[in-house]
């Protein structure tokens, strides 16, 4: 019993905070349906203030970003980042950060494929012998199993040329860090 009682206390602060949340105001319907109909031209009223999103990249991300070569230097960083959600689940683009299911990708340009310390790459990797860069990465973004074939990776590629662009451009932008 007790269990049971204690059990639907949240449940009922919640419908409680749900209704109050749900009207907006303490007017009874038709009290705020009539206020509404007699202003239908009123400014919105003041709330509490709520954080306008991102309108670019950092001074600093933009100096990166503009230092770039074509085409990533015109790459969309808040896209970038967008699309490089689908990596993290398996990679970290952080400085110093540990390597997961994938490899860590900081500083992955320049890198010889399957060369990151402490990383047991397949073999299909390991004897690729290709150094990445902007064009490689785009590759194997675009089909990582048609681009080299046994690699163990399970990501079916990004197959919109635009979200490739911004997601290198993201990636190296974050390793200029």
């Amino acid at each position: 019993m007790i269990r049971t009682s204690l059990a639907l206390i949240p449940l009922i602060a919640l419908v409680a905070c749900g209704q109050a949340s749900q009207s907006g105001d303490t007017k009874t319907a038709p009290e705020a349906t009539a206020s509404k109909e007699a202003t239908p031209a009123a400014a919105p009223a003041a709330g509490p203030a709520t954080p306008a999103p991102a309108a670019g990249p950092s001074p600093e991300d933009a100096k990166i970003l503009a230092s770039l070569p074509a085409p990533y230097n015109e790459g969309d960083l808040a896209n970038g980042r967008r699309q490089f959600a689908k990596c993290r689940s398996c990679h970290v683009i952080e400085k110093g950060g540990d390597n997961r299911v994938g490899p860590a990708l900081h500083g992955v340009f320049g890198r010889t494929a399957g060369t990151t310390a402490g990383f047991n790459y397949s073999p299909a990797l390991k004897g690729a012998g290709f150094v990445w860069d902007a064009g490689k990465l785009d590759q194997w973004l675009a089909d990582p199993k048609g681009f080299l074939p046994g690699n163990r990776m399970t990501f079916v590629g990004l197959k919109q040329e635009k979200d490739r662009r911004d997601v290198i451009a993201y990636i190296k932008v974050e390793s200029a860090k």
